[in-house]
């Protein structure tokens, strides 16, 4: 049997019929449960830093985020090992071979981002001992861990799409679900790597539309070519925006309070994440633009969409500034009254003001290469996702 990840025909041959599972299987719901421990762990150890400071190693926000890589180490190491085995398991034949273990190719992918995971732990901690405990987001530890959370979402999709390719309608729809929701925990992954370039004060520059046009284009076009909802990208950002508002309401009910200086503000409670990026608005547009556009030209559809996720975006995000940097935002909804014990007085932030935009020129500059950034992102999102919908192993 061809180890190959993926066949091109579109039937289903008659030995993967047989790895068809009749309900999601318990593997699948516990990397689902992986991925989303480390979202809702990463942005809660985010929040601990931003009210406490990094105060031990051993915090709930970080258990939740590492829990990700026992989880996946765990249904994808028992996946592997019963697959390599038991050569009469029906998954035996929907499986690829990696130094001589047998196994889904989804697996092998998660199997690896939970290594990954476990072993930036100890870097991290040795980081943070030797250049400060409290440090930036973008840090070498930090990408590690995030590339891992990567790798354990991406296999998971892996694993659901060999799943999915092969199962009735009835189950394929649930999948179908699991699967673009995997895609909203990327995109909350992405958003976490875009924090430091997508503040409130930065919103009436380039910066943060440039940023986001290079990464986020190609999660909404990979999903949504692979999935089967009309509106993958508009259901998967609503998902993104819905578990970041829950945070921004529910962090601030608990008590919290510094524990490293300079303290320059008064937090008694977790400071909660800045308010999503309006990344639904484009999502609900490129929706309904490749709805109507599948015998397209990828190339010129990529062109079309990637001008139409910058407009909408920056259509959108840039009014929607001047109202978070306002005192109207600041409640309990929006939840930018908090700010972290480290903010300066003197700073953008705390005064509400924006940076100094770019001149009109550099500004339009900018932007069009943010459009070349988004239609190269797009293309390869479709590549992806046409990629993502042969996979049968």
């Amino acid at each position: 049997m061809a180890s190959t990840p993926f066949t091109t025909s579109q039937a289903i041959p008659r030995t993967l019929a047989k790895a068809v599972s009749t309900s999601v299987p318990w593997y699948i719901w516990c990397a689902v449960f992986a991925v989303t421990s480390a979202m809702i762990g990463g942005q809660w150890d985010i929040s601990w830093h931003r009210a406490i400071g990094r105060d031990t190693f051993w915090t709930p926000a970080h258990i939740a985020i590492y829990m990700c890589g026992v989880l996946a180490g765990i249904s994808c190491g028992y996946l592997i090992l019963a697959t390599t085995l038991n050569r009469g398991s029906a998954l035996a034949n929907a499986s690829v071979q990696v130094l001589g273990f047998r196994g889904p190719l989804g697996a092998f992918i998660a199997a690896w981002g939970g290594v990954a995971m476990l072993t930036s732990a100890p870097f991290d901690n040795w980081w943070h001992d030797a250049y400060g405990l409290d440090v930036k987001i973008v840090s070498p530890p930090h990408i590690l861990l995030i590339l891992g959370v990567l790798a354990v979402n991406v296999g998971t999709l892996t694993l659901i799409l060999s799943q999915m390719n092969r199962a009735t309608d009835r189950l394929k729809k649930q999948f179908d679900f699991l699967f673009v929701y995997l895609g909203a925990m990327i995109v909350a992954l992405i958003s976490v790597f875009l924090m430091e370039f997508s503040s409130i004060t930065l919103l009436h520059t380039s910066l943060p539309y440039r940023t986001a046009a290079i990464v986020i284009p190609v999660t909404l076009a990979g999903i949504w070519r692979a999935s089967g909802q009309k509106y993958a990208a508009t259901l998967m950002t609503a998902i993104f925006t819905l578990l970041m508002l829950a945070l921004i309401w529910i962090l601030p009910l608990f008590p919290a309070e510094p524990k490293l200086g300079p303290v320059y503000q008064r937090v008694t409670t977790f400071v909660p994440p800045p308010f999503p990026s309006l990344f639904i608005v484009p999502a609900f547009f490129l929706d309904l633009l490749w709805q109507r556009t599948r015998k397209w030209n990828l190339w010129l559809l990529a062109l079309v969409s990637g001008a139409v996720f910058v407009g909408f975006y920056l259509a959108a995000e840039w009014p929607f500034g001047n109202f978070l940097n306002s005192a109207a935002s600041n409640n309990w909804f929006f939840g930018t009254g908090i700010l972290d014990y480290a903010t300066p007085p003197n700073s953008y932030l705390a005064r509400h003001m924006f940076y100094m935009p770019e001149s009109a020129a550099v500004f339009s500059l900018w932007i069009g290469i943010s459009v070349i950034f988004a239609t190269l992102s797009t293309r390869l999102g479709f590549t992806w996702g046409e990629w993502m919908k042969k996979i049968q192993r």
